[in-house]
């Protein structure tokens, strides 16, 4: 299993990733891999934002799991230089939707400033592998993912 924790429902980074992450999700299902995308964000924030993703999606606005995995917020996971292509990018795409209203604005319960992470889980509950990151765009490819899982 992999747990992934991401920022908030609607943010454009994280969009562009899970996007990555569902186009090969049949890829990463075959090597015994299931997905779990925790945001701080509520069930009420999240349903528009994941309506349409093939893994499971958990709300966590009190950031509960967060505290127990010890995943961090930072003025730097929006600050680092190295997460503004992606924020430009994912901004770029997600204006389409939010524009005519077809999908709000995100307006985090959480705030805005989450550091992503993942967590590579053995089935006896091991965590086998973990990346931290060091800013909004710092997460696991689906190749390096797919490499750690051997």
């Amino acid at each position: 299993m992999v747990p992934q924790f991401r920022r908030f429902a609607g943010c454009t980074v994280c969009n562009l990733h899970l996007r990555s992450i569902a186009r090969r999700h049949a890829e990463i299902g075959a090597r015994g891999i299931r997905e779990v995308v925790v945001f701080h964000s509520s069930a009420q924030e999240l349903r528009p934002h994941v309506t349409d993703l093939p893994f499971a999606v958990v709300g966590d606005p009190a950031k509960v799991l967060y505290a127990e995995f010890g995943v961090e917020s930072s003025p730097r996971s929006v600050l680092d230089p190295r997460a503004w292509w992606s924020i430009v990018r994912g901004l770029a795409r997600d204006l389409g939707p939010v524009l005519p209203g077809r999908r709000p604005l995100p307006r985090p319960t959480g705030g805005r400033l989450g550091l992503p992470a993942d967590f590579l889980i053995a089935p006896d509950g091991r965590v086998v592998a973990e990346k931290r990151g060091e800013h909004a765009d710092d997460q696991w490819s689906v190749d390096e993912l797919l490499r750690l899982a051997g």
